[in-house]
This record gives C-alpha cells, structure tokens and sequence, in this order.
C-alpha cells in the first residue's frame, strides 16, 4: 500500500490556512464578516455608545459596500499616497460618485445653495410649520422632503482620513479623484470644502465628516455617550396633505440640545453636522388622510427662538408668541438629527 508523503506547511500556507478559519467562524449572526466596513462600525457602536437601543439601521445602511479585502487594500493604497492610481477601481465598488457630469441636476445643485446648504433651506416656502399641527388627526401639506443629492456611501475611516481635506489641497484632490479642470466635479468639491471651512455661528460647534465613525464621534464630543439618532423613515407623504398620528416627544417634549447633520456634495458620502440648542424633538407617525393607513414614521424638530437670534422672515411669519418663536419642521430624507437616548 502507498502512502502519501505530506508537504511542510508553508508561513504563506499556514496563513491562508488559519485566516479560512477565522473568516468561517469571525462572522455576526447574520452571516457578515466581522472585518466588513459594516461590522467594523457595529463593532465601534457598541464601544462608544452607551446604551442598549437598536443599532442605527440608517447609518449602516451608508456603510461602505467595499469588502473586507478591499477595504484593507484600498487603505493600503491611501496610506501609500497612491489611491488615485485605484480610483477607476474603488468608484463603484465603493458606490462613489465616479461620473457627476451624468447626473442631471447636479450642476443645479452646486449652483443653488438654497438647496446644497440645508440650513439655507429654511428660506423656502412651507417648510416651517407650527407646533400645533402635531395633535393626532390633524391634516397638513408635507413639502418635499426627498433627497435630491445623488446616491453616495460613506469611505471606511481608514481610507477618508488619510485623503486630503482643505481647499489649500484642491490639486492634490483632484488627481486622486481624476477631476478635471473647471469641471462640474471641480466645482463641488470647492464650495464643499469651502462651506467645511466656513467658522461656526455663535456658540455653534460644527464638523463635516466623512465617515459612520467620525460622525459618532462628534455627536458624543456634544451629547455625550448616550445618544440615538433619528431620521424620517422614507419619503412617503411628501408633496401632498398627510394626517398627523401618534405623537411623541423625545425627552418627554422637554427643550435639548441636539446635532442635526444634513450631506454635503463630493465623490463620497459627507456630512456637515452642527450643534443646535433650543429644540423640542417629536417622532411622529404620518398617516395617508383619506384611509388613515400609516405610511410613514416621521422626524420632526421644532426650534425656538428669542427676539433677538435674527430668525428669517420665513420663520418671523409662524411666529407662535410675543418675542418668542417656535419653528418646526420635518427631517428630510437622508438627513438625521442625533439627540440624548430616552
């Protein structure tokens, strides 16, 4: 009878043999690799935030797509100076943004900032309401609250920390995101960057960031690490009359402190969050008026102001009492407010 001589295993083999291992059995419940963009933010979640609600099922859902390996890979190549030489690679697997000029209202969008600064945003018409709209059974007009920015994710910390983020590196930006000059890419990128840069309001605290991570931090860095954040569930409702249903006040409807974050336009997914004092928050289900069937789970966030904050006049016109106003309105889609946990 023969018998079969084995083979020395290999330093290379042993590692392929136990890292098999380790991505059979390193794995959540649900079958994702604990090396993933997204388990590495479940991971970081639970290290930072203390409290025992659900995880934040809108921020995963921003994660980058990227695998394990190429997260790994394409961090390399950024701490390497050399991601721009990937980049034709890491648009859509990523699900950057790889060709703006293809996007219709893109150049819309960098041209009006009513609509790329969210904060501006509150110069439209029917935006603000009064608090007393939210009672059960009341009918109101919702505006239109969808996302008119294109489809991005969030890049893994650990290749956005690593990619320049000034407007003094606009040239360095470029060639790792192949943008040409004068172009509509080109144009986005500096009035983001130039809005990044801009000082905050007066006792405001404010940060763009780039990833799930950063975005954590920066809301415990305000809150402490108790928190929770909130989104409106989807877009349904918007542009026509809905019927307010149950409604409930976050911290028992009492006036917090909370940080709104709102995106802002380049190849990846950014966020512009700022502190915002003076705030009731209500989380409210939206019903259709004519079957009174729920068709939507609401965010909404009333903010006061006193006589001398300068409100715009479009708040001046809701004005609920002498020196006093309360303005609300509904969290768009894709944007979140972050608040104390209840």
């Amino acid at each position: 009878m023969h018998t079969k001589k084995l083979i020395p295993m290999t330093p290379l083999l042993l590692l392929l043999f136990f890292s098999s291992l380790t991505v059979g059995s390193a794995s959540t419940s649900a079958g994702e690799n604990l090396y993933t963009p997204k388990a590495n933010l479940i991971r970081y979640w639970n290290k930072e935030v203390k409290n025992n609600h659900a995880k934040p099922t809108f921020l995963l859902s921003k994660v980058s797509p990227l695998s394990a390996v190429d997260a790994a890979r394409f961090s390399k190549l950024a701490a390497q100076n050399a991601l721009s030489s990937q980049f034709p690679a890491i648009c859509p697997t990523a699900n950057l943004l790889c060709f703006p000029d293809s996007f219709p209202t893109l150049q819309e969008l960098i041209s009006h900032p009513n609509i790329v600064n969210f904060r501006n945003i509150w110069r439209q018409q029917g935006i603000f309401f009064r608090k007393s709209m939210l009672k059960k059974g009341k009918v109101m007009p919702m505006p239109d609250i969808k996302d008119k920015m294109p489809e991005r994710s969030f890049l893994p910390r650990s290749i956005s920390s690593k990619i320049p983020f000034s407007t003094s590196k606009i040239s360095e930006i470029k060639k790792i995101f192949h943008v040409d000059d004068n172009s509509t890419m080109e144009s986005m990128i500096v009035k983001s960057l130039s809005e990044c840069e801009k000082a905050p309001s007066p006792g405001e605290t404010k940060r763009c960031v780039g990833s799930a991570e950063d975005m954590i931090d920066f809301a415990i860095s305000v809150l402490g690490r108790n928190i929770a954040v909130r989104s409106t569930e989807n877009v349904k409702g918007s542009k026509q009359n809905v019927m307010i249903g149950t409604v409930k006040g976050i911290n028992g409807g009492k006036v917090m402190q909370i940080v709104s974050c709102h995106q802002t336009l380049l190849p990846y997914l950014l966020y512009s969050c700022h502190s915002v004092p003076k705030v009731r928050v209500y989380e409210v289900d939206i019903l259709d008026p004519n079957s009174k069937a729920k068709i939507n789970h609401g965010v909404a966030s009333c903010h006061l102001h006193t006589s001398d904050s300068n409100p715009n006049q479009a708040e001046l016109t809701i004005a609920s009492g002498p020196g006093q106003i309360e303005a609300c309105h509904w969290v768009f889609e894709n944007h979140l407010i972050w608040t104390v946990a209840n």
